[in-house]
């Protein structure tokens, strides 16, 4: 499927700014056998002093931009076309609990893929024994992998409420996990440290949705901003497998990947410093248009 993506991310201050240093990362990843950034650009208004671009540990191309002058206005626009292919699901060659611990321990590997990177507390994900009950209440003896991904993301999906009031950029999993209410952020980062309390890899996706729905077919939850999901290792064999907690469906060919990150820190499309005082207002569109 080819897409034609267009987001605008605006930001006012009571109080104009000054010396803003932000990073961002926005534009799509080209994926082998999975997608492919056609063309893709980041604007930035008012005009930067500086403007690098870089590619950090987990291969997500990001922009750090400075802006010295006062402003009380920033806005950040980011227009792509990607060509995106549906995952293949296979057999399930998922190992259970017991054989993927043995399979973690054959992996040698430190880079951007190795499951090692998602296996315990991250940045924004430290243990919570809550959340490690009601994953442990989740699975049945001799499960795969796989299935119980698929189960606790079913669960979570008919568990909570997507309720876009309800948390902020900053809830943190319990205080979700206690509200049965969030956004995809919240669903991904509960399913994520539940899996990780069962010993099982699991990692954040940042992307879009497709806007548009195919006919027939139901608007997703999440489409009219980024969106968020999990990447789960299901083992050497099966890999890494993608599910959407807030739909309970697996990633297809309506998700387009922006990064791969422990959790929302490592992927966040804008973070930075700034100096200035007072409230600011943000708003977010997002237009993911099929082509063809």
């Amino acid at each position: 499927m080819l897409y034609d993506l267009s987001l605008h991310m605006g930001y006012a201050y009571d109080v104009p700014a000054s010396g803003a240093r932000h990073v961002i990362r926005l534009l799509p990843l080209s994926l082998p056998d999975r997608q492919r950034l056609i063309a893709g650009s980041v604007t930035v208004s008012p005009a930067t002093d500086e403007n690098v671009t870089f590619i950090d540990f987990f291969g997500q191309q990001a922009t750090s931009v400075l802006v010295r002058a006062p402003h009380d206005r920033l806005d950040i626009r980011m227009q792509a076309r990607v060509m995106v292919e549906a995952p293949t699901m296979t057999a399930d060659l998922s190992p259970t609990l017991d054989l993927l611990r043995r399979k973690l321990a054959d992996v040698w590997s430190i880079g951007p893929s190795s499951p090692h990177h998602f296996t315990g507390a991250s940045p924004r994900l430290p243990d919570e024994p809550a959340i490690a009950a009601y994953a442990r209440e989740a699975i049945k003896p001799g499960q795969t992998v796989r299935e119980i991904a698929t189960a606790l993301c079913n669960r979570i999906h008919k568990d909570f409420q997507y309720d876009g009031e309800a948390t902020t950029v900053d809830t943190t999993p319990k205080e979700a996990f206690t509200l049965k209410r969030g956004v995809c952020q919240d669903f991904s980062h509960v399913m994520i440290v539940a899996l990780r309390s069962l010993g099982i890899p699991a990692g954040y996706v940042s992307g879009f949705l497709r806007t548009i729905p195919p006919p027939g077919k139901e608007r997703l939850e999440g489409a009219d901003a980024m969106h968020a999901w999990v990447r789960v290792w299901c083992g050497d064999a099966l890999g890494y497998v993608e599910l959407d907690p807030t739909n309970d469906i697996p990633a297809g060919s309506d998700h387009i990947v922006v990064g791969y990150g422990r959790d929302y820190s490592d992927v966040a499309p804008v973070i930075g410093v700034l100096k200035g005082y007072g409230n600011q207002k943000a708003d977010q569109a997002v237009d993911v248009i099929p082509v063809k």
